[in-house]
C-alpha cells in the first residue's frame, strides 16, 4: 500500500465539517447559520433552466456571501465546518467543488460529512489530489524535500485507487459527481510532449475503477490533440472545459475533444483573462459582487451548456475569480441559459 502524503497539506484550504453535523468547536450561543432569504425571481429562474444544469461555486466558506447565500456575517472557518447545508438550500447551488482535496486527500469520513449535510438530489465536483496530475514538483518551499523532483506517483492509478477514488466513492456515494484530475501548467514538452501524456494518460484512466465519472482538466492549450480525445473516449471520461487565460474558449475546446462522445459536461469558469490568481484575489475579495465582468466567456459558457444532449449532466463550477463573486456569477449566467434556452423553444 503507498503511504499516504501529508506534507503538501494546505492549512489555508477549508477544513472538513465536523462528523457530528458541524458543532464542533463553534460556541453555544452562536446563532445556527441559515441560507439568505432568496428573491422569488431567483427562485422562479431556478425553475427555467434545462433539469440536467447542476451549477456550483468552489467551495462555499466565504464570509462576504453574506445576504447572497448566507443570512448573516459568519468567519471563513465556521462556514467551511458549518455553512455546506445552508449552501445547498440556495436555489441555483445543486453542485459545489470541493478544492481543499487538491493538496491532500480527505478521508472517507470527512467525505461523509459533505454527504450527509446535503439533499440526496446535490452533487459534489471532487478535485483529486495533485500528487496525481503533477509531474515533477514545483520548486515552492512548501513541497520541502521533494520541490523540483520527479513525482513517483505521477498518474500511478494504484495512488489514485486507493487514496482518491475509493475515499469519495465510499464517502459521498450517490452524491459524488466528477472526479477532476487538474493539470496544473507544467513543462510537458521536456518530458516528452503531448503524445508522451497521452500514453501515460491511456494507462492511468486503464487502471482506474470503472464507475465514477472522471474528467480531465488541461492548463497547457497544446495539450489537446486528437489523440487526448480520443484517449479520453476510450475509457469513457471527458475533458472539462475550463475558462482560463491559457486556454481556448470554451466552444473552441468543445468541439476539439470530442464532447459528442462525453458521458457529461463538465465546465469549471476559473479566472478573468486579464488576470492571475494573486490579482483577482486581491481585487475581489471579499467577493460579494461582480467586480470585472466578463460577457463574452458567460456566452461562451452558455452556449455549451445548451449544445449538450438533455440526457446528460451538466456541472458548471464557477470560481469568485472569474468576475468578482461566483453566486451573481452564477445568477447572470443562469438567466443567459434560461433566454437562450428559451429562444430556441419558441423558435
Amino acid at each position: 500500500m503507498a503511504p499516504q502524503l501529508d506534507l503538501f497539506a494546505d492549512p489555508s484550504q477549508d477544513p472538513a465539517p465536523a462528523a457530528d453535523g458541524g458543532a464542533r468547536g463553534a460556541k453555544k450561543t452562536a446563532p445556527p447559520i441559515s441560507p439568505a432569504t432568496a428573491p422569488a425571481e431567483l427562485a422562479a429562474l431556478a425553475e427555467r433552466l434545462p433539469k440536467n444544469l447542476r451549477f456550483g461555486t468552489s467551495s462555499w466558506a466565504y464570509p462576504g456571501w453574506s445576504g447572497i447565500v448566507y443570512d448573516l456575517p459568519h468567519s471563513q472557518q465556521r462556514l467551511a465546518r458549518e455553512g455546506l447545508a445552508a449552501y445547498a438550500r440556495h436555489p441555483l447551488m445543486r453542485a459545489v467543488g470541493i478544492d481543499r482535496s487538491y493538496y491532500a486527500p480527505p478521508r472517507t469520513d470527512e467525505f461523509a460529512a459533505y454527504a450527509a449535510a446535503v439533499p440526496a438530489d446535490f452533487r459534489f465536483l471532487v478535485k483529486a489530489h495533485e500528487a496525481c496530475t503533477t509531474a515533477v514538483w514545483p520548486k515552492h518551499q512548501r513541497y520541502g524535500k521533494v520541490r523540483g523532483q520527479p513525482n513517483e506517483r505521477f498518474l500511478d492509478p494504484v495512488y489514485a485507487s486507493e487514496f482518491v477514488v475509493a475515499p469519495a466513492v465510499e464517502g459521498l456515494g450517490e452524491t459524488l459527481g466528477p472526479l477532476l484530475f487538474q493539470f496544473a501548467p507544467q513543462d510537458f514538452g521536456a518530458l516528452g510532449g503531448a503524445r508522451w501524456l497521452v500514453d501515460r494518460l491511456r494507462r492511468f484512466l486503464d487502471g482506474l475503477p470503472r464507475g465514477p465519472l472522471y474528467a480531465v482538466e488541461l492548463r497547457n492549450r497544446e495539450l489537446m490533440t486528437g489523440a487526448y480525445a480520443a484517449a479520453l473516449a476510450e475509457f469513457g471520461a471527458c475533458h472539462c472545459i475550463n475558462v482560463y487565460p491559457s486556454m481556448p474558449p470554451a466552444r473552441a475546446q468543445r468541439s476539439r475533444v470530442r464532447q459528442d462522445q462525453a458521458p457529461a459536461l463538465v465546465c469549471r469558469w476559473m479566472l478573468h483573462p486579464s488576470m492571475n490568481y494573486e490579482r483577482a484575489e486581491a481585487r475581489y475579495d471579499p467577493f460579494d459582487h461582480l467586480v470585472d465582468e466578463d460577457p463574452g466567456n458567460r456566452e461562451e459558457v452558455a452556449r455549451v451548456c445548451l449544445e449538450t444532449d438533455v440526457d446528460l449532466p451538466v456541472y458548471v463550477i464557477v470560481n469568485n475569480k472569474a468576475e468578482g463573486s461566483s453566486p451573481r456569477t452564477i445568477a447572470r449566467l443562469a438567466l443567459r441559459i434560461a433566454e437562450l434556452d428559451a429562444s430556441r423553444a419558441a423558435g
